[in-house]
């Protein structure tokens, strides 16, 4: 690895090795592609309401970090997950994030997981295309 060094009118490359230091990336764990919010909640607190068994399907945890992509207006956030009821096939923004992210619009939801190059490299996301917010078989 090498370090840059600034000093006026003069910019040195120097040979910089880390003793013991691991990389980390941020790689796509899971996924659920392309479902429509069916609920917006300006009054609760903070989060998403995902359908537990969407949440299952695709690897995804209550109280994990998901990033929140609307297909239909273009704006993204991130926020936490609150498992809702298994089946009803729930999508609900709760709280500021209702304001960027309505009802009828179509989202896809990510979490990501550190890991290091070299595991990476075989490591498989969970990803789920669900039809009318429910799982196909």
């Amino acid at each position: 690895m090498h370090r840059l060094l600034w000093a006026p009118n003069k910019l040195h490359i120097v040979n910089h090795q880390i003793a013991n230091h691991r990389m980390y990336l941020n790689i796509l764990k899971s996924k659920i592609h392309r479902v429509t919010v069916t609920e917006a909640n300006l009054e609760y607190i903070g989060s998403i309401t995902i359908d537990e068994e969407l949440m299952e399907a695709a690897n995804i945890y209550p109280g994990e970090k998901v990033q929140v992509v609307d297909n239909t207006n273009g704006a993204r956030l991130e926020t936490y997950v609150i498992a809702g009821r298994r089946g009803s096939g729930c999508i609900c923004m709760n709280g500021a994030a209702a304001h960027l992210i309505g009802v009828g619009d179509t989202v896809i939801i990510m979490a990501y997981a550190m890991m290091t190059p070299d595991e990476a490299k075989t490591f498989k996301p969970s990803i789920v295309f669900p039809a009318n917010n429910k799982l196909v078989d």
